[in-house]
């Protein structure tokens, strides 16, 4: 088993081949985490990471692979044109669409992660972003975004150019009547803000069902935002889910 070492976002590698290696580790581990915790659906649904040396390429789940069965040599090497460089299954041309754009427009972006997560895309429906009601909840007060349109599925670089506006700056974005997108720093960021923006829906879904949940105020609300919702907190955050599932499933890392 190749060595694992909880590495933080700031370390600096030997060489490209290390880094890569240690992304593509993250990124197997996040889609078997997004297994265990159901965001899978079907075919839908992807996350990518920045390939370290060719910047415009970016590591990706192939089409139609189930994200509890991906492992490190599952993932394939797309270029800026969507042209497989490395692997030799289909990609998501949503996928494509949709992540190119976030990865041009976001130099700062290393992963990015959207799946059509149950709690997510119910709140998406109601063209709403998420209220500051929980501690967990600020780590995106004034960090995300609602993408306030819906037409069909994005297959279509300009309408993924359209959700990267969106975006803007935030750590994630709310596609109404779609689902959730989050990035990162780090593949552990960006999947540690899914994880925690899913469960954020699910948690204001269920306060709204029984009553008026009460907000927190907009003062501590943005103290909260830098406690828990650093690129620092958000990678840390991933480290014991990531420890789990590469103790549970270590075959992923092959």
């Amino acid at each position: 088993m190749p060595e694992i070492v909880a590495l933080p976002p700031t370390f600096t590698f030997d060489s490209p081949e290390e880094e890569r290696l240690h992304r593509k580790q993250r990124l197997a581990a996040a889609f078997r985490l997004f297994s265990k915790f159901g965001f899978d659906e079907g075919v839908a649904g992807h996350i990518t990471a920045r390939d370290p040396e060719r910047t415009d390429h970016f590591w990706v789940n192939p089409f139609g692979m189930h994200f509890g069965h991906i492992k490190v040599s599952d993932l394939l090497l797309v270029n800026h044109e969507g042209e497989i460089v490395e692997g030799d299954r289909p990609v998501n041309g949503a996928a494509f669409a949709i992540h190119s754009q976030i990865h041009a427009a976001r130099p700062d972006v290393v992963a990015a992660a959207h799946a059509h997560s149950i709690y997510g895309k119910s709140w998406s429906s109601l063209g709403r972003t998420l209220d500051p009601i929980t501690q967990d909840v600020c780590a995106f007060f004034e960090d995300h975004a609602l993408f306030d349109d819906y037409t069909g599925v994005v297959l279509d670089l300009e309408e993924g150019k359209r959700i990267a506006h969106a975006l803007g700056d935030n750590k994630a974005a709310i596609l109404r009547n779609h689902g959730l997108l989050t990035v990162g720093e780090s593949v552990d960021e960006a999947a540690w803000w899914f994880i925690t923006m899913e469960r954020s829906c699910q948690a204001q879904l269920l306060a709204e069902a029984a009553g008026t949940p009460v907000k927190i105020d907009p003062e501590m609300a943005r103290l909260t935002a830098g406690q828990v919702g650093s690129h620092l907190a958000g990678w840390f955050s991933f480290q014991p889910l990531f420890e789990r599932i590469v103790g549970e499933q270590p075959d992923l890392l092959d």
